[in-house]
């Protein structure tokens, strides 16, 4: 065991090689480097593997000897300050290091197709590669300073792989917004880490513990400044996390390629808050305002990441506000106190919704050959209705990470969140309400993607499809239906028949002289197609999507295989109902370095009761979305059953005003970019701008007129002048006699 510990500095190290490889080869060798570009996933991808091996065997020991190891290096040594480095091997490290190399294999494999077709594709694999040592180094750190180093080049990677594409405007901007925005939480960390220094004199983890229990157990320090150092700490998990106020770059940043908001935005980076809450636990644990405010933070991006996916159209924009949510219910179980079910849903998110992303690039993958790269088009889920038929391995793997996702047994999820939602009933029953509310709009958001995606039915009354008001439902179905039928009320609607015609797309329509589009966006493109479509008599073939090649899908199936059967690891089996599982084993030295019972009582009619509560509400938002999105509406109005329901309640202006405002907020990303555009950025560029005013015409000026007067007063006196003796003895003595009549004058006056 100690020799294995003594080693595992190596862990960050190992994949290292990789991207300094890959640089010095295109620097020296442009040309080979790139014939061979696709040998390069392999090194990649087999480094990784060691870390993860060595990882496991770390993982083996720590659960057998339930044991912490920590080796420190000293860096800088002199009387007022001391600098080490060095590395932390316990429980959370483990965790952390298996989380990080299992999803990170799985996503190299499914890029190295994925990816196979970009020209960046070399520096595509540096960039993942570097991450990965990075987040590695990270999870390893002993020491604050340590993790603020590669707390900042996880957010240097983060960059480079949001602005991937880089030609792109969008891309380009996105990448910006997120670097700026994880400046403002990273410059709060900074400052969080000079505090506790200048506090206690030490920024290593155990020494930091023990001297801010015993200074506060003596009552020998001001809690003031260290609950403000404590916060400003927090300040950089709420932004690597997406956390309210600072989750605005976060759905910006699925901008990147599609295996980045896997690894990267999904399981990974943005884990990476979560883990610096966890590791600074118990310095957060002695502070109880510390706690209400991260547990009050983690409650308002719960609910506010489930109302914005509610109505987002972009598929990763929405698994990105998704994401959000279930950081925010992470963020919560640690501010309540529950560090286990923090942990047990970190793990079991992570690979849920790597699973819900790499699906949801499959499914771009087969639409970009269609649509050519767009993400207007290609990730659009009006688009991308009815494809059932046409890739149903890839439905299949979606619907296992979308129903874990909504909390449905055996899934990973369930048992995790169910272990949060029983805990906040015990904290506060308002949270508990929110908390379960935000699990019953996981389920609906989760299965309105689902819908629209694989089944292809759109309510335009709920969401306000085509911006007006008193639309009826209609289905749109554009892969492999026979017509494609938009049943429409309003006189300023239209039917849209969509036929094939010389490579283009003709719109036919009636009453009077709107045209209505799919989506405003659509252009005229040769290979933009939907389906078979009749006009008439006329039939005209056209392409389909294709399920994406098997390195892609095996990549999916191992994730499902992990949304199975991750969630065992939390789940006591015992006869006797008292029993340690394997999660709470694993944390046991740090659940003893809590003070807490590392004995976990299972009371299972209580497990029950809690579950069976959970999966009606999970049931309730499924069958929800079931009724806006699928052909139920449809179904119960042939049959005349709401006839009396949408005279009572949809025809209502103040219920139509109500989802128009429901709908309005979550598609406009609750304002708060607006706000953030009017009061920060405006107030910002006026600032700026006043400072530009200020210093051209009056900094400059100043400069400018002390310039042209030195140069005035130069020429006049070169002509003052002559090189006369006399005269400069006769300016002396006049000078001289009115600098002695002026003192005259000053001295008769005084007395």
């Amino acid at each position: 065991m100690e020799y294995t510990h003594q080693y595992s500095w190596i862990i960050p190290f190992i994949p290292f090689p990789v991207p300094m490889l890959i640089g010095v080869g295109l620097l020296l060798f442009p040309t080979a480097t790139k014939n061979i570009r696709r040998i390069w996933a392999f090194p990649s991808i087999l480094l990784l593997t060691i870390v993860m091996i060595f990882s496991l065997d770390l993982s083996i020991h720590q659960i057998k000897n339930s044991s912490i190891f920590q080796y420190v290096w000293s860096w800088t040594i002199n009387n007022d300050i001391s600098l080490e480095f060095g590395y932390l091997i316990d429980s959370l490290t483990s965790i952390m290091s298996i989380l990080i190399t299992t999803v990170g294999i799985i996503v190299l494999i499914y890029s190295d197709n994925y990816m196979s077709h970009d020209q960046g594709y070399l520096r595509f694999f540096a960039y993942m590669t570097l991450f990965n040592f990075s987040m590695l180094g990270l999870v390893t750190s002993s020491n604050l300073i340590q993790i603020y180093f590669f707390w900042e080049l996880i957010g240097m990677c983060s960059y480079l792989l949001i602005g991937f594409w880089f030609t792109r405007p969008i891309a380009a901007n996105a990448c910006q917004k997120a670097f700026v925005t994880n400046r403002v939480g990273d410059f709060g960390l900074l400052l969080g880490i000079l505090g506790l220094y200048w506090i206690t004199g030490s920024l290593e983890f155990r020494h930091l513990f023990q001297i801010i229990n015993n200074v506060i157990s003596k009552n020998e320090m001001n809690i003031f400044f260290l609950t403000l150092f404590a916060l400003l700490l927090f300040c950089g998990s709420v932004a690597k996390s997406a956390q309210f106020p600072l989750h605005v770059w976060l759905p910006d940043a699925m901008e990147g390629p599609t295996p980045i908001s896997a690894l990267i935005h999904a399981a990974t980076m943005v884990a990476a808050g979560i883990f610096l809450v966890a590791r600074l636990f118990p310095l957060f644990v002695v502070l109880p305002k510390i706690m209400n405010a991260i547990a009050f933070i983690g409650i308002i991006t719960v609910i506010l990441g489930a109302t914005l996916a509610i109505a987002q159209k972009d598929i990763k924009k929405n698994l990105a506000y998704s994401t959000m949510s279930q950081l925010g219910y992470m963020i919560l179980a640690l501010g309540m106190g529950s560090y286990r079910g923090a942990l047990f849903h970190l793990i079991t998110h992570a690979y849920s919704k790597a699973l819900l992303f790499l699906g949801s690039g499959s499914i771009i993958h087969s639409m970009e050959a269609l649509v050519g790269y767009s993400p207007a088009k290609s990730q659009n889920m009006v688009f991308m209705g009815g494809l059932t038929k046409h890739v149903p391995i890839t439905k299949t793997f979606f619907l296992v990470g979308t129903l874990s996702l909504c909390g449905i047994p055996p899934f990973a999820c369930f048992w995790s969140k169910d272990e949060i939602l029983n805990d906040s009933w015990l904290y506060s029953p308002i949270f508990a309400i929110i908390a379960c509310s935000a699990a019953g709009l996981t389920a609906f958001y989760m299965f309105r993607i689902y819908l629209l995606v694989f089944e292809g039915y759109l309510n335009v009354h709920f969401l306000n499809f085509n911006g007006k008001k008193n639309s009826s439902f209609y289905s749109i179905s554009l892969w492999g239906k026979k017509q494609v039928k938009l049943k429409i009320k309003n006189e300023n609607f239209f039917l849209v028949l969509l036929k094939i015609k010389k490579n283009e797309i003709t719109s036919f329509f009636s009453r009077k002289r709107y045209l209505h589009r799919v989506n405003q966006n659509i252009k005229n493109r040769k290979h933009l197609v939907f389906g078979i479509i009749h006009f008439g008599t006329k039939k005209t073939a056209c392409l389909y999507p294709n399920e994406s090649n098997n390195t892609m899908r095996f990549s999916m199936l191992v994730l499902v295989l992990f949304t199975f059967f991750v969630g065992a690891i939390g789940i006591s089996f015992s006869q006797e109902g008292i029993h340690l599982d394997i999660l709470s084993k694993w944390l046991i030295p740090f659940i003893d370095l809590l003070h807490k019972d590392s004995k976990n009582f299972i009371n299972y009619y209580e497990f029950f009761t809690n579950a069976t509560f959970s999966v009606i509400i999970a049931f309730f938002g499924i069958l929800t979305a079931s009724f806006f999105y699928k052909s139920v509406y449809s179904y119960l109005k042939n049959l005349n059953l709401l006839n009396l329901f949408e005279k009572s309640f949809l025809k209502k202006n103040v219920a139509e005003n109500f989802q128009n405002i429901i709908y309005d907020w979550s598609y406009n990303h609750g304002y708060i970019d607006v706000f953030y555009e009017k009061s920060l950025i405006a107030s910002i560029r006026k600032l700026v701008k006043f400072n530009s005013f200020f210093d051209k015409k009056r900094i400059d000026a100043i400069t400018n007129g002390i310039g042209i007067t030195s140069f005035f007063l130069g020429e006049v006196s070169k002509y003052v002048g002559g090189g006369r003796i006399a005269l400069y003895i006769l300016l002396y003595i006049l000078d001289i006699l009115i600098f002695l009549g002026i003192l005259f004058l000053f001295e008769t006056n005084k007395y």
